[in-house]
């Protein structure tokens, strides 16, 4: 809000700083028609800063009489700023509750508007809280790879020191579960540990030739009973990345999504979808962004149980038997390693895992 402020007391010069925030802004004369309007409220409102110069702003809320109120209060210097629920109405779409905080700028000649879409404030606070939470799972799981690995490899070779001094071959058969299950745990630190081991290796990225070589390697594996979907914009530019991390954390997706589909695969109509779409100006992780990648993984399963929506990327959490827990933990690694976010949207019948990349 200080930037905003700070902004709309510098004048109009200094308004195009407004673009770079995901706060609805408008500038209003005091009679209420418009001065300004930032990137993300021309996105919101789906009208061009063209369109919304000079028009009353009061006409895109579904109680114009709210703002109108506001605005005689702000001219008759009733109050500095003014805060208040509202609801805006957008072109060929429904209405959004909005927060609207309405303030006076120093020279009276403009009121600053800044509105913030509730259902896009629970979306960024629940961003904040997934990126914080990986993080602080991601060093507890580093960590603790690293206590089990030492004493690991001590017990599987006491095991297998022992397996040379037992007076009778058939007791063997003890310590080869002893180094077996070592084994099977040291495969499962070295995954916890596979994001931190290898340091980016960056170069052009075409994000359908990793969708494509995902796609052959699910294809292979389940030769029958699943149809992969290519639903491409191909006007996607490359951008800079580790495709190898990228194709992995597609991979561990689309294998998930597979996973899911066990029943519809044996019947024959499973169907997963990979689409590939642009977003402009849109903020995850914190940052806003002029143009971001879009990759949805879609399928047609039973859906991610409610129990384990929320938690399906902390580690070890798992909704089929057997199942790792990780495959989904280190597509979150290896996607916020590229500045980006993994979200998750399902309901039985349809689940969307989206991924979310900047583009330059």
């Amino acid at each position: 809000m200080a930037h905003e402020r700070a902004a709309a007391r510098r004048g109009p010069k200094s308004w195009g700083a407004f673009d770079s925030l995901s706060v609805l802004v408008a500038v209003l004369h005091p009679d209420g028609s418009v001065q300004y309007a930032n990137a993300a409220l021309e996105q919101a409102l789906g009208q061009s800063r063209r369109t919304l110069l000079g028009s009353d702003f009061s006409q895109y809320f579904a109680d114009p009489a709210l703002i109108q109120s506001a605005l005689v209060g702000a001219q008759g210097e009733e109050f500095a700023a003014l805060r208040f629920e509202a609801a805006l109405r957008r072109l060929h779409q429904d209405s959004i509750p909005v927060h609207v905080n309405l303030a006076r700028g120093e020279s009276r000649e403009h009121l600053v508007v800044e509105l913030w879409p509730l259902e896009q404030q629970v979306r960024q606070d629940r961003e904040e809280r997934l990126l914080e939470q990986s993080q602080a799972h991601k060093e507890l799981i580093r960590n603790l790879a690293h206590e089990i690995k030492n004493p690991l490899g001590g017990i599987r070779g006491a095991a297998q020191l022992l397996e040379l001094e037992l007076p009778n071959p058939e007791l063997a058969e003890y310590t080869e579960v002893i180094v077996h299950e070592a084994d099977r745990l040291q495969t499962l630190v070295d995954r916890l540990l596979a994001p931190h081991r290898h340091p980016h290796q960056v170069g052009d990225v075409n994000i359908h030739e990793v969708c494509e070589r995902v796609r052959s390697l699910v294809l292979a594996e389940h030769p029958a009973g699943l149809k992969v979907v290519r639903d491409y914009d191909t006007s996607i530019p490359e951008f800079r990345g580790d495709r190898a991390q990228l194709i992995q954390a597609v991979l561990n997706i689309v294998q998930n999504a597979a996973q899911a589909l066990a029943q519809r695969i044996a019947a024959g109509d499973a169907v997963i979808t990979l689409r590939t779409r642009v977003a402009r100006q849109v903020t995850f992780g914190r940052q806003r962004y002029k143009l971001a990648l879009e990759l949805h993984v879609i399928d047609n399963g039973p859906g991610v149980p409610d129990a384990i929506l929320d938690r399906i990327f902390y580690p070890l959490v798992s909704g089929r038997e057997g199942g790792s827990g990780l495959g989904l933990t280190l597509a979150q690694t290896f996607v916020q390693q590229h500045h980006g976010l993994v979200e998750c949207e399902s309901v039985p019948g349809r689940t969307d895992f989206r991924i979310l990349l900047p583009l330059p």
